[in-house]
């Protein structure tokens, strides 16, 4: 079978608003799904959004409109089954489970510059805490000319601590309800509680103020329907 490119794949992936996060070489370690055939994995792309990039198509989809559950899961599945059958190999989701895929790790071999926040998100140097994941694509070939840049890369851990050598840490500083701390992590449930009183209401509609609070990549902060959407379905989550 011939390999997609990466190139390739960008371009079936620009119409959704998608990109290629990286992508990095199995090993007999990792378990992965099995392949049509019979065949081994050799690459896995991790697929995601920066900013609201995606939410244009993810908006304008009949997977928002049918009024049906998850929907952005659903559109997500749509474009990565699609994807994955046509180069003969398998995607994978971050709701697929129990047991579910070690998204977090993956996503850290594929983008070794990302580093943990405050927030219990990952946040990358360049896109700050606006960037997801949507599904992970196993694939039977990798181009020869991609194979270089999968093999290279910054090690893990390298570079600057973003969060700890930013100035005040706002983030910390700016939620309502003191719900993210370093030493405690996240108190999901102070959380949801703002989120269902009224003066949770800035949250809900505009998104999470402790995450906008962050100085870092502030123009990719996504737009107050594409944060509204999250923040409902977390609340929705916590009735």
């Amino acid at each position: 079978m011939t390999a997609a490119s990466r190139n390739a794949l960008e371009r079936a992936l620009e119409p959704h608003g998608l990109r290629l996060r990286g992508g990095w070489i199995p090993t007999p370690q990792d378990v992965l799904p099995g392949l049509p055939q019979g065949a081994a994995a050799a690459v896995v792309w991790m697929v995601g959004q920066v900013g609201s990039a995606c939410w244009e198509a993810f908006s304008g989809s009949r997977f928002l409109a049918d009024g049906r559950p998850d929907p952005m899961d659903r559109w997500s599945k749509s474009i990565g089954d699609a994807l994955a059958q046509a180069h003969g190999g398998v995607a994978v989701y971050p709701s697929d489970g129990p047991p579910y895929a070690p998204f977090q790790q993956w996503a850290r071999r594929a983008e070794p510059q990302l580093q943990a926040s405050p927030l219990m998100l990952q946040i990358h140097p360049q896109w700050g805490l606006w960037h997801a994941y949507r599904f992970a694509l196993v694939l039977p070939a990798l181009a020869a000319a991609d194979a270089p840049a999968l093999a290279s890369g910054v090690p893990e851990g390298a570079g600057t601590d973003i969060c700890l050598n930013c100035d005040g840490q706002p983030c910390l500083r700016r939620c309502p309800v003191e719900a993210f701390s370093r030493a405690r992590g996240y108190d999901t449930d102070a959380c949801a509680g703002h989120l269902h009183r009224p003066e949770g209401r800035d949250c809900v509609e505009q998104g999470c103020l402790a995450r906008r609070a962050c100085p870092v990549a502030t123009a990719l902060q996504y737009v107050p329907a594409h944060a509204a959407f999250h923040m409902r379905a977390f609340v929705s989550s916590r009735r």
